[in-house]
């Protein structure tokens, strides 16, 4: 790992930032100060159908409202889709990936029982569909996903940890059991776009030499897919840490998707930085 710490806050702009992304970004900041290190920003904008450059804005904006700086130039994801597809090259060459051409009911109807967020686990219907098959749907133009053939993973990868911890000097880091069978065959490749998220954020952690990824606790479970990509690819794995989530007066995690009220949104009402800071749990 290089000697210097470097942490990122990777926001997607396909809607306004929350106080849950104020905590994340304050964390990981927090953090930077902490270990002398270095504070990145990141957008995450392979979703070209949802992602605005206004979004885009109002993210800087907002982060430099709450007094926080990072170097230029930012590294924009929708930049560098050859880059995933060379990654995704190197999984195809040893046998991983796979076209699927399930539509999301046919998923559905077939699936496995939930995986850990919740959605169907794929029940591999295209896993075993025979070459010659499968190039004359590509042919024929149907939308395609490529999925990593998690059973071949596995097996080539063997057991898998990743250090986890508290980014603190003092605190040095213990080995946490990953799981990524519990996800089935994830999709790596996108019927949109030539990659996925998955995909995307191990490769460019190893292309900024992220050392230290934090996190909220419902990312946790897809730490397991990022450390067995970065084990296939041969990309160091950073130190996970995993912070508590900002709920809603249901109890449920803000999320742009339900609506949560954005930043902009109590900066109209008045708020000031630093009561958004202290709301974040940072003064």
């Amino acid at each position: 790992m290089p000697s210097q710490p470097i942490l990122r806050f990777a926001p997607s702009p396909n809607g306004r930032l929350h106080l849950g992304h104020a905590r994340s970004a304050l964390f990981t900041d927090h953090w930077a100060r902490v270990l002398g290190g270095t504070f990145l920003l990141r957008i995450e904008d392979t979703d070209l159908g949802r992602c605005r450059p206004e979004f885009v804005e109002a993210i800087f904006e907002n982060l430099h409202w709450l007094g926080l700086a990072w170097p230029e130039p930012v590294l924009r994801q929708s930049e560098r889709f050859a880059v995933y597809s060379a990654a995704a090259s190197q999984l195809q060459q040893l046998g991983l990936l796979y076209p699927c051409f399930c539509t999301r009911a046919e998923i559905a109807s077939g699936a496995e029982g939930p995986d850990p967020d919740g959605a169907p686990i794929y029940p591999g219907t295209c896993r075993h569909l025979p070459s010659a098959e499968a190039a004359g749907r590509i042919a024929r133009g149907e939308p395609i996903q490529m999925r990593l053939r998690m059973d071949h993973a596995m097996a080539l990868a063997g057991p898998l940890t990743f250090p986890g911890a508290q980014p603190d000097p003092d605190q040095p880091p213990h080995a946490v059991p990953a799981r990524p069978e519990r996800w089935g065959d994830v999709v790596l490749q996108r019927k949109e776009t030539p990659t996925s998220y998955h995909l995307s954020v191990v490769v460019d952690d190893a292309a900024q030499g992220v050392t230290h990824v934090t996190r909220g606790r419902d990312m946790e479970a897809a730490t397991d897919i990022h450390v067995l990509l970065q084990h296939l690819l041969g990309l160091p794995t950073p130190i996970y840490t995993f912070h508590e989530l900002i709920l809603d007066a249901d109890g449920r995690k803000l999320a742009k998707s339900k609506g949560s009220e954005s930043l902009a949104s109590l900066r109209a009402a008045g708020w000031s930085a630093a009561e958004v800071r202290h709301a974040a749990g940072f003064d």
